[in-house]
């Protein structure tokens, strides 16, 4: 077999922000410099990791290899994590899926909080038997490793699909929008939502940060889109973050930094899903490692709930400020919207399907909440419906 190496660059990527070169490849960034730079080492990992980040080219090649470089996390005392997955599709359609051997381990230990790096060397993914004619080839990159990519070979020449041939929906939320327990990347709420809704897709799922920060709304501030969402809430209590005064006025600046470089977009407010462990009890969330030697961690609300007279933070009081916030600008702002979380997994769905670890959906319910939100969002009277 002939290999063409194609270089990876801006035109063959799509739903980063930024791309880094560095001495070993292209690192995809979901945040750019600016941003990364404000935040913490949360942040730096959950960007990190492309959740929502592909490679889309048209070719007539039957056999496609990318080398990546792999960041995974692994936990003390805890079995290892699956392997994150690359999807390919062709022409829109599932047509294999596989992972990356080698690459860096970050072992962490969830009692003390430190984490030790092991590297490892460059791994590739390989995907044969492509139909020999023109076709839009998308690789989806794991949407819960932090991944380099190194090279692209193909047997047969490749050429960028250029922007521009769907709307973009923008969306921000917690590590629910990352992609949590999804079955791969493609099939996150959000992947799933913006296929049915025939949108081209940026993440800005940040687990563990979707906590208002104005270095993110900066970076959707200057990013391009037709649609936005943001997803607020379950970050800011199982962080125990902030009391009500400061939620009011920090989702106030959040929406009006938005604002400034999208003044007419439909912008989407989405509360959090139904978690029942923190609807009325405050934050933090705690873990819970009784089970972690079987794989299983799991969390509990450490909060107090008579502490919510004094202004802290629960899902329920989230929703209702929300609500409000929303009702309030909506006078001066058409095109702000407000969804009620529970709409998409509610009391009903939890009881079909419990969050596994108590905080986090798994497959089944991202496919449901990805459904859910397609049908309510670009479906017809929709915010975001054509």
């Amino acid at each position: 077999m002939s290999w063409i190496t194609t270089p990876l660059t801006e035109e063959l990527l799509r739903g980063a922000l930024e791309l880094e070169r560095t001495g070993q490849g292209v690192q995809p960034h979901r945040l750019p410099a600016r941003a990364r730079a404000q935040g913490d080492g949360q942040v730096a990992m959950a960007e990190a990791q492309p959740s929502g980040v592909r490679l889309v080219f048209r070719t007539r090649a039957t056999a496609v290899e990318l080398d990546a470089l792999r960041t995974k996390p692994a936990y003390e005392g805890a079995p290892p994590r699956p392997d994150g997955l690359y999807e390919l599709l062709v022409d829109g359609e599932p047509a294999g899926r596989s992972s990356v051997d080698g690459g860096n381990v970050v072992l962490m230990d969830m009692a003390t909080g430190s984490a030790d790096l092991r590297p490892g060397p460059v791994g590739t993914v390989r995907f044969t038997g492509l139909p020999a004619r023109d076709k839009r080839v998308e690789i989806w990159l794991p949407h819960n490793e932090m991944t380099l990519l190194v090279a692209l070979r193909t047997d047969a020449p490749v050429e960028p699909v250029p922007a521009g041939d769907r709307r973009v929906w923008l969306h921000h939320g917690s590590s629910i929008s990352q992609g949590s327990d999804a079955a791969g990347p493609t099939t996150t709420w959000p992947a799933l939502a913006a296929r049915l809704g025939g949108v081209d897709l940026i993440n800005l799922g940040l687990s563990g940060s979707a906590l208002l920060d104005p270095f993110t709304a900066r970076a959707m501030r200057d990013a391009p889109a037709d649609l936005i969402s943001v997803k607020i809430g379950i970050n800011l209590v199982n962080h125990d973050m902030m009391r009500l005064r400061a939620f009011t006025a920090a989702v106030h600046g959040f929406l009006d930094t938005l604002r400034e470089g999208h003044p007419a977009t439909p912008l989407l407010v989405v509360s959090p899903l139904l978690c029942p462990m923190h609807e009325n009890t405050p934050g933090p969330s705690a873990f819970d490692f009784s089970q972690l030697s079987e794989g299983r961690l799991r969390f509990q609300a450490a909060g107090d709930p008579a502490e919510t007279a004094a202004g802290k933070l629960t899902l329920t009081v989230v929703r209702e400020e929300l609500a409000r916030i929303v009702r309030e600008r909506g006078a001066d702002d058409p095109q702000l919207y407000y969804l009620d979380g529970r709409e998409l997994y509610g009391e009903a769905d939890h009881a079909e399907l419990p969050l596994p670890d108590d905080l986090h959906p798994d497959a089944a319910t991202h496919r449901r909440v990805g459904e859910r939100f397609a049908e309510l969002a670009f479906g017809k009277g929709g915010p975001f419906g054509e």
